[in-house]
């Protein structure tokens, strides 16, 4: 009956129903009901009957429904069309994508500018992961969005060491912190309480520093240095230092001094303090035409140097940054927070890494994409896998400890697909001449060739939009 009011009044739109009051669809069926009765009654006059019956009704519909004096209209038009929700976001690395040091790439205010809506917010969960480690990450949120013209929040940004906010057993100790810029402020921001930098280690023990000769220092060391200065517990490197030989001389100077560097030990401790190193790139790409070395090349000269004065092998407590699956994984917990933000009533199935640097952005995606892949398994089988001693809930069981569950946050995505674009490291002709023979990832990631080939390979960030556009909406 709503059909036969909808059609007699031309509402024929598929994609919209009309809810009516009970006053107004009872009558009316009552006048139908009875035309067609009489119809059947009386036979050749049914026609007329029935006409009349629904012209009765159309009179109630323009009393009740039409009426000019009525205040508030009775239909109400639901749309009963289905709404695909998205359930994808995407990961940025910045330098070589986005930017090449303070320059802006030309293709990346357009690709940016179809994420977002008409009121310039992003329409899908974005998240910023890239391996700089020296700045806030307010500071590199404003300077995005200064770029792009759009709003960057802070919580869309992960720097290479914003992952450490998740090595809560690290807080309360006394740490090192290695790098430049706000180094103390990024610690704090992060949870760590007990902070020393380079300079409060060279003004502490100003006869360690002895590189710069015109920065000798005469001054005396206490005696009584341990009453006021505690041994330093942890070592972490947070980015690539100014002066690159005063921090190698005095990390080395911690590690064979179990922290407190007053005088060598008898036997150099083995294993050493912890050491947790933030971003591993051997090289990015800024301004200059030729890439530049990175922190990566730092830790490699930190690495040979240690094994050459004591014969053992720098260890690693963590890596953070690109292609650690620890940074993949923080960055999904922020796209799912992102989606619950949206108001998305299904966790993310997919997710997209758009980055520059095989060794790093593409082979981290690989990692984690890999990662999701036996998750899913484990998910599914979780039982019997518990039952066979822990296998692979052993190796990934850092991971699943830190999913957000605790904040009630889904995180079920099923994978993780990467896109290499050619604006920076990666050289497209270079790559097609000359086979990935080289490895530029740290030693500690046994990545072979095949971790390193992206699932797509596009010109620019632009390209790569419109890649994920047309896949999951069938525009670009």
């Amino acid at each position: 009956w709503r059909s036969a009011i909808i059609y007699l009044y031309g509402w024929k739109d598929s994609g919209r129903k009309a809810v009516l009051p009970t006053a107004v669809y009872i009558p009316f069926l009552f006048r139908v009901f009875f035309a067609v009765i009489h119809a059947m009654v009386w036979g050749r006059n049914s026609f007329k009957l029935v006409r009349k019956g629904i012209q009765g009704a159309s009179e109630i519909l323009n009393r009740k429904v039409f009426s000019k004096t009525q205040k508030s209209a009775p239909f109400q038009i639901v749309s009963t069309q289905v709404q695909h929700k998205p359930s994808y976001g995407i990961l940025f690395d910045i330098d070589g994508v986005i930017c090449r040091g303070g320059r802006v790439l030309p293709e990346a205010k357009e690709a940016f500018r179809r994420l977002v809506d008409s009121k310039g917010q992003f329409k899908m969960p974005v998240v910023f992961v890239t391996n700089a480690g020296n700045a806030l990450r307010q500071t590199k949120a404003q300077q995005l969005s200064d770029w792009l013209g759009i709003k960057v929040d802070t919580d869309q940004v992960l720097m290479s060491h914003s992952a450490l906010k998740m090595f809560k057993q690290f807080h309360d100790k006394h740490i090192f912190a290695s790098g430049q810029g706000p180094i103390r402020e990024i610690a704090a921001g992060l949870g760590f309480t007990n902070v020393s930098t380079v300079e409060d280690i060279k003004n502490t023990f100003p006869h360690l520093d002895r590189v710069d000769c015109s920065q000798k220092s005469n001054a005396p060391q206490s005696a009584d240095i341990q009453k006021y200065f505690p041994p330093i517990e942890v070592v972490i490197m947070f980015g690539e230092p100014v002066r690159w030989e005063t921090n190698l001389q005095l990390i080395i100077d911690l590690l064979v001094t179990n922290g407190l560097p007053i005088k060598l030990p008898d036997q150099i401790p083995y294993p050493h303090i912890p050491v947790l190193a933030c971003n591993m790139d051997l090289m990015w790409v800024a301004e200059a035409n030729l890439p530049r070395i990175g922190h990566g090349a730092f830790l490699l000269c930190l690495e040979e140097n240690y094994k050459k004065i004591t014969g053992n092998d720098l260890t690693y407590t963590a890596l953070i940054g690109k292609p650690s699956e620890i940074t993949y994984h923080h960055a999904e917990y922020c796209i799912a927070q992102q989606a619950s933000e949206l108001g998305w009533d299904s966790p993310v199935q997919r997710m997209y890494a758009i980055g520059d640097n095989p060794d790093t952005d593409i082979s981290g995606a690989n990692l984690y994409n890999t990662y999701l892949m036996r998750k899913g398994l484990d998910r599914r089988h979780r039982m019997s896998v518990e039952q066979n001693s822990g296998r692979d809930i052993a190796q990934f069981g850092d991971l699943d400890c830190l999913d957000g569950s605790e904040n009630g946050l889904e995180m079920a995505a099923a994978g993780m697909e990467s896109i290499l674009v050619c604006t920076g490291i990666f050289n497209k002709k270079h790559q097609e001449e000359t086979p990935m023979k080289l490895y530029h990832g740290h030693r500690d990631f046994s990545i072979d060739r095949e971790s390193r080939k992206p699932t797509y390979v596009v010109k620019d960030v632009l390209n790569a939009v419109e890649l994920i556009l047309e896949r999951e909406t069938g525009s670009s």
